[in-house]
């Protein structure tokens, strides 16, 4: 506990009423530190809030131990679910002390945690903007930023052509007459501006997200248009006419579209747009002036697609092993994604991934030609209604190429007006990414020509959706037996008779137990599917408790698995009477994970998973089941852990770990938060002889000119936005790490080759360093624009695995710098490395 001892300074003055007042700070400074030494925080932090009010003069004496007792009471009232008690002490000490970064970051974690991210950004960035250095501040604020601002909005306004294009149609529109312009989810404000450059009267412009509200504010001012632009914080929905805008306008400008077009509530608010908002539109064949007639941009859309063989997206989406380490899949239990399973869930969820097709790792191979999926027209209102109850239409592709069936690649045309459209093909060079909807659930994924890939499309809920996707072979005019979908509607591919000759002959599996589904995220997906994790995790389990008990440590249950047709595994030591007490292995990687089933394998061992959800318990139980465990091998950590914050703790109260498997990376390529922190418990929870796996991590990185990573990071100055002066606000939320990168595939120029970063040793913490300096040799001239990064994890001095391998499930981040570095080659750059909590900086020493 920092030094209490303040007291008040003698009162110069004199008088009875100074006197009084001394006496009451004394006697509460005193009455504030009995009560932190009884632990009694809200007692004490009463007191100091007195002797603050009372005597100012005492700020900078009490400052230290005010925000500790405030800390303290903070963490009781948070445990107590007395979050307005929180948020008003948070208040009230930031009126005593309005600048001090320290409360500022704190009220910020707090708010984070109660899920308000923008009032959480807010706190963060006036901690970082108070004091630059403090690293606390800037970990925090670099991790909301992402929320806040999402990465695309870089991309986008970086787009020249996608600026360009939009700034011309609606120039057009305005000089035909469109002068009253509605901007529905503003964003930075940009088309609002093209609207007001062009010449209209009236612009109002809703953004429901309150930071990118605040920010398009800022904008619109610095560009002077603050008296023509009415900014509404809120969604299109809720405007009403004439209590936010005046009247019905004439045109509505608006990009709420993603990947799959509709992802972003298009349909639903232009529908509420036409009703309410916009004049009528303008009949064909009628003339007259635009400004009477109402009108949308964008004025439509083509909705394209096309089968692809993708191994990447196919290892995300599909588990494609059947044994993983010694450990039988079993088959009654199906992995699904979480763009399959929403096919089938009253959830609104998006029923596709994304993916920037051209630049996915390992490439890809159309199977048919590009089709016509959808047409829709933004200016009819009929139309946009119907969207969401007509029936699925139903489509057949004819195959062009043989290869496996992975995925359905969606993309489409937008057509702003007659004549100005944008195109979101992965052959293009565009923002956009392409929505991906990953192929399951057929026998064979294999195709080839004289194959047809059938599917329904339709508009449910407002998003696209693509399912029933099926096969028919060349062979049979109609062999559904390929598809084990849901929906086994039947397409009219031939005659009545051929169909009902194809149906006698549909063969139906019969399955020998009730099938599970099992949710799974795609870098879970991706895990099951990466089998030289699992068989490292294997053979260095093995290694450890080999040490522990030479000899007793049974070398396999691969030798089982010969004489189990049907199964590949066994909870069983056979090797040797079972000893009277196992060894005890915790894993606490998040997500869903098979490693503890794979330790119950290596003989007298008693596994714990951590896994949460019920789903997952149930299917690990069913995978040890069918690979004839004992019941009860698994057992489940946190039902044993009163604490779920606290779940680093001995096994039984006279017991100690033999190994514990921590989750060092996140999927995105950074250390996971307090990985250090934990892994100091963990020591402390070891038997002798035991390990944590991994036991140390090499960081390694290299010099790259990319431009790609530039733009993606900020805005480039005003000539990509057309004049506009956006960079300098929206920058203000550019983060210096971009994650979830593919270095495979990513546009870049490399400059050096591979050099060791950093060494993080969760077994032996003295090896360790927070700051050092890393020279790399320049083998090409160019410029450094970024350094990307990834890990080798140790599970022992001969285990590695790369996190940037071809089957790796974790992907690589990049330090972006602020300004590119000219080199040559043959030149030495220094680069310094700091490691602080879990957050690496680098920084290029000049």
């Amino acid at each position: 506990m920092p030094n209490s001892r303040a007291r008040p300074r003698r009162d110069t003055g004199g008088g009875a009423g100074a006197a009084g007042r001394n006496e009451l700070v004394s006697r509460s400074l005193q009455s504030a530190e009995h009560c932190l030494g009884a632990q009694d925080f809200g007692t004490a932090y009463a007191h100091y809030l007195l002797v603050l009010s009372l005597a100012p003069e005492l700020n900078d004496d009490v400052k230290e131990t005010f925000q500790y007792t405030l800390f303290r009471w903070a963490e009781e009232l948070d445990s107590l679910n007395r979050t307005q008690d929180l948020l008003g002490c948070y208040e009230q000490a930031l009126e005593l002390f309005p600048n001090d970064e320290v409360i500022c970051n704190s009220m910020g974690e707090h708010l984070f945690r109660m899920g308000f991210r923008d009032e959480a950004a807010g706190y963060f960035h006036k901690a970082v903007k108070l004091n630059p250095d403090f690293n606390d501040a800037k970990e925090n604020f670099y991790r909301v930023a992402n929320w806040l601002v999402e990465r695309w909005h870089f991309i986008m306004l970086n787009d020249t052509k996608r600026n360009t294009v939009y700034n011309a149609a609606i120039q057009k529109a305005v000089c035909l007459g469109s002068k009253s312009v509605l901007d529905i989810g503003a964003g930075t404000g940009i088309l609002s501006m093209f609207a007001k450059k062009a010449g209209a009267h009236s612009v109002y412009a809703c953004e429901l997200s309150k930071t990118m509200y605040e920010l398009a504010c800022d904008v619109v001012a610095a560009n002077k248009m603050e008296a023509g632009i009415k900014l509404l914080h809120m969604k299109s929905l809720d405007i009403e006419i004439p209590k936010h805008i005046p009247e019905r306008v004439s045109l509505v400008v608006t990009e709420t579209v993603d990947a799959g077009l509709f992802g972003e509530g298009i349909v639903e608010s232009l529908i509420h747009a036409w009703e309410h908002l916009l004049l009528q539109p303008k009949t064909k064949g009628e003339n007259g002036n635009c400004e009477k007639y109402g009108k949308v941009i964008p004025a439509s859309a083509v909705i394209f697609g096309m089968a692809v063989q993708c191994e990447e997206i196919r290892r995300h989406h599909r588990v494609g092993v059947k044994d993983v380490a010694g450990i039988c899949l079993p088959e009654n239990v199906k992995f699904q994604s979480p763009a399959y399973s929403s096919v089938d869930t009253e959830e609104t969820v998006e029923p596709y991934t994304t993916e920037k097709m051209s630049r996915v790792p390992g490439g890809y191979s159309p199977l048919t030609e590009c089709f016509e999926i959808m047409t829709v027209d933004f200016n009819n209102l009929q139309e946009l209604k119907s969207l969401a109850t007509k029936k699925p239409d139903k489509i057949g592709i004819p195959v062009t190429k043989e290869g496996t069936l992975d995925a359905i690649v969606v993309w489409f045309v937008l057509q702003l007006d007659e004549e100005h459209s944008l195109s979101t093909s992965p052959s293009e060079e565009t923002c956009w990414e392409q929505a991906v909807y990953p192929v399951h659930d057929l026998a064979d994924y294999w195709i080839k020509p004289g194959d047809h890939v059938m599917m329904e499309v339709s508009c449910q809920d407002y998003y696209l959706r693509i399912q029933s996707i099926s096969v028919f072979g060349s062979e049979d005019e109609m062999d559904v037996g390929k598809s084990f979908t849901k929906n086994k509607d039947l397409f009219s591919v031939g005659n009545e008779a051929e169909l009902c000759s194809a149906l006698a002959n549909l063969q139906t599996r019969q399955p020998d137990a009730v099938e599970q589904t099992c949710l799974l995220e795609s870098t879970e997906i991706a895990l099951l599917n990466n089998i030289p994790y699992h068989e490292g995790f294997k053979m260095a389990m093995r290694k450890v408790l080999s040490s522990l008990t030479p000899g007793k440590v049974c070398q396999a249950m691969d030798t089982h698995c010969q004489n189990n047709a049907v199964s590949c595994g066994s909870g069983q030591n056979n090797c040797e009477e079972s000893t009277p007490e196992p060894f005890y292995v915790l894993d606490v990687s998040e997500g869903f994970s098979i490693l503890p089933i794979i330790a119950g394998t290596l003989g007298q061992v008693k596994p714990y998973s951590s896994v949460e959800k019920d789903q997952h318990r149930i299917i690990l139980d069913l995978i040890c089941e069918a690979n004839h465990f004992p019941k009860e091998t698994l057992e489940f950590w946190l039902r044993h852990v009163e604490d779920e914050s606290a779940v680093l703790q001995r096994p039984k109260s006279d017991k100690l770990w033999s190994i514990i498997i921590l989750d060092v990376i996140e999927p995105s390529g950074l250390i996971q938060q307090e990985i250090m922190e934990k892994a100091a418990i963990s020591r402390c929870l070891l038997q002798s002889g035991g390990k944590i796996f991994p036991q140390y991590v090499l960081m390694f990185g290299l010099l790259v000119e990319s431009q790609t990573l530039v733009e993606e990071s900020a805005v480039q100055g005003t000539e990509r936005t057309l004049g506009l002066n956006i960079a300098p606000f929206i920058n203000q939320f550019q983060v210096p790490i971009r994650v979830f990168l593919d270095l495979s595939s990513l546009p870049c120029i490399p400059l050096s080759k591979p050099v060791e970063l950093l060494r993080l040793d969760l077994m032996t913490p003295y090896l360790n360093t927070s700051n050092r300096e890393v020279k790399v040799q320049i083998c090409k001239s160019g410029q450094v624009t970024a350094i990307p990064f990834w890990y080798h994890m140790y599970l022992d001095d001969e285990i590695r695995l790369d996190t940037s391998s071809e089957a790796s499930h974790w992907k690589q981040a990049a330090v972006v710098l602020d300004n590119p570095i000219q080199v040559e080659m043959g030149e030495e750059l220094v680069l310094n490395i700091q490691h602080h909590k879990s957050n690496v900086s680098i920084t290029v020493k000049q």
